[in-house]
């Protein structure tokens, strides 16, 4: 039978090894393949709305591919250059038209286009849940990074959306 004072010391090395597992394993909010779906479809028809034929990527938080959609009679390339802008707006954390004029303005950054994988054009957007990245989406194939730009909004406001009606 165990005696107090053993009880007390098992007892306490229990919760301090919980509280040392709680403090090493993370807790974060990831992007559902649902989800990815609805996003590179909004995206796809948003832009096919205004007569312009993209593919749309979407990837998770660590810039890993969910979801791919390439509307009919889009370009090949297309699919890359969106996958990439996915990639580059999970990776850095920022919309990667906002990274264009991040360049121009400081050409100390110039060494970001050498990272692989990264494509600094417009068309690229993390998809957040609430200020956490969950993961981002990428456009190519209109006329213009800009362009790209407003297909991924209508994407992300599309996600926002299914936000609302889940809550």
């Amino acid at each position: 039978m165990l005696n107090v004072r053993k009880a007390s010391f098992i007892i306490t090395m229990l919760v301090m090894s919980a509280a040392s597992w709680a403090e090493d394993v993370r807790e974060e909010k990831t992007l559902s393949l649902a989800l990815a779906n609805v996003a590179a479809a909004a995206a796809v028809e948003a832009c096919q709305a205004k007569g312009w034929l993209v593919s749309a990527t979407v990837v998770d938080r660590a810039g890993q591919i969910k979801a791919i959609q390439r509307a009919d009679g889009a370009g090949p390339h297309t699919i890359d250059s969106s996958r990439r802008k996915a990639y580059t707006a999970a990776s850095l954390r920022v919309n990667s038209s906002d990274l264009v004029q991040i360049l121009q303005k400081n050409p100390a950054a110039a060494g970001l286009t050498q990272i692989d994988g990264l494509l600094i054009l417009g068309g690229g957007m993390p998809i957040r849940a609430g200020d956490e990245v969950i993961g981002a989406i990428g456009v190519g194939g209109a006329p213009g990074g800009h362009l790209d730009d407003q297909c991924a909004q209508a994407a992300l406001d599309k996600v926002q959306q299914r936000f609302a009606k889940d809550q």
